[in-house]
């Protein structure tokens, strides 16, 4: 005994007799699924584990529970893996009447097949592509009814990313405000309304709008909605265009009048043949539209059209102006004087067109105007 405790010692004691220990296993070493789907929380387990759990469900091995399925079909499981799994499965072992070592329970109104990668699911997290492509209704379903959370996340997240289409989105809007899928229902229901005309006219619609009419006449009133939000949108962008150019006219009108522009202008300004070409847009239509008022016999407002658009552009020049002593624009002094005795209906109009006019230029502005205000 004292021999081979000595031996030992010696042989612990020197290092050449000390194995080499086996290198770490490198992160590529066994093969790793993906579980769920990405973005989920993923966990990777061994193949040989997961096959494990594969067998454990295909095989039967001391099975101790009978699902049936529609079509007379049954699906052998294990009551403590998938009472775990499922909260209310496991309320229903308990309530089944036990027939031997055997509990029985029913799930219904689903196709057996979608039943089983149910039950496979609640063993080992896993399924196939391909059944989730043709079960992905009836696993959504089955995952609120028998609350298991992990595969409503996965059911959800394949219909966000691929699997909602325009033959399935009325079904899954439905099935989302039935089973709490509020994420779901708010992207379903975006899609309907973005193709509601196609949509309308499918059997899906027809379907729901005999079962849940309060859903198919919200979806129709979101449609009237949106479409009214935008035509304003479109409505108040044209506004603002014409806004826009009416503060440019404003500022080519001041232009003429002071500098000068091309071969129209003030009375003492004297024009050259090279004169600077103007950046004003607008003063374009205003020299015709000038030299139009200056000739027009019915320059009267309301005698001539082209007459009266042009008093309303002095009338607004007026209202704009900050300082008619000052200024060159005809008539704007004599204007001003005017608003006085204009009706209170007609002052709050022009009070709003003032406003809005000078709330187009947001940066800057000229100094001839009176200033933005807020009010």
């Amino acid at each position: 005994m004292v021999t081979a405790c000595v031996d030992l010692h010696q042989s612990s004691s020197d290092s050449s007799a000390v194995p080499i220990p086996p290198p770490l296993p490198s992160k590529s070493d066994g093969h790793k699924r993906t579980y769920g789907a990405p973005g989920l929380g993923n966990s990777c387990v061994s193949t040989a584990t997961r096959d494990l759990w594969d067998r454990l469900f295909n095989d039967g091995y001391k099975a101790d529970v009978v699902i049936y399925t529609d079509t007379g079909n049954v699906i052998y499981a294990h009551a403590n893996i998938i009472g775990n799994a499922s909260t209310v499965i496991k309320g229903m072992l308990k309530q089944a009447k036990r027939h031997g070592k055997w509990h029985t329970i029913s799930i219904r109104g689903v196709p057996h097949d979608a039943v089983r990668v149910f039950i496979r699911f609640l063993y080992s997290s896993c399924y196939e592509k391909e059944e989730m492509n043709e079960f992905i209704m009836h696993l959504l379903l089955l995952s609120h009814a028998y609350v298991v959370p992990q595969l409503k996340r996965v059911c959800e997240w394949h219909l966000e990313h691929g699997l909602l289409n325009t033959e399935n989105v009325v079904d899954v809007f439905q099935l989302a405000l039935l089973c709490d899928f509020p994420r779901l229902s708010v992207i379903s229901h975006r899609m309907i309304v973005k193709h509601f005309k196609e949509l309308s006219a499918t059997e899906s619609w027809t379907a729901m709008k005999k079962s849940h009419p309060f859903l198919e006449k919200e979806v129709r009133d979101s449609v009237i909605l949106q479409e009214n939000m935008r035509k304003e949108k479109i409505r108040k962008r044209k506004d603002q265009r014409m806004y826009s150019q009416l503060y440019e006219a404003m500022e080519a009108l001041v232009h003429i009048c002071r500098d000068g522009c091309k071969t129209i202008g003030p009375h003492d300004k004297d024009f050259k043949p090279n004169h600077a070409q103007c950046n004003y847009e607008a003063c374009k239509g205003l020299e015709s539209l000038i030299r139009h008022f200056a000739g027009c016999k019915l320059k009267v407002p309301g005698g001539c059209v082209h007459c009266k658009r042009m008093w309303q552009l002095l009338e607004l020049h007026s209202r704009l102006c900050a300082d008619s002593d000052r200024c060159r624009v005809p008539l704007c002094r004599n204007l001003k004087e005017k608003m006085e005795k204009q009706s209170k209906k007609d002052e709050t109009r022009w009070k709003l067109l003032v406003k809005n006019v000078l709330g187009s230029k947001k940066i800057g502005g000229s100094p001839y105007f009176l200033p933005v205000t807020s009010g």
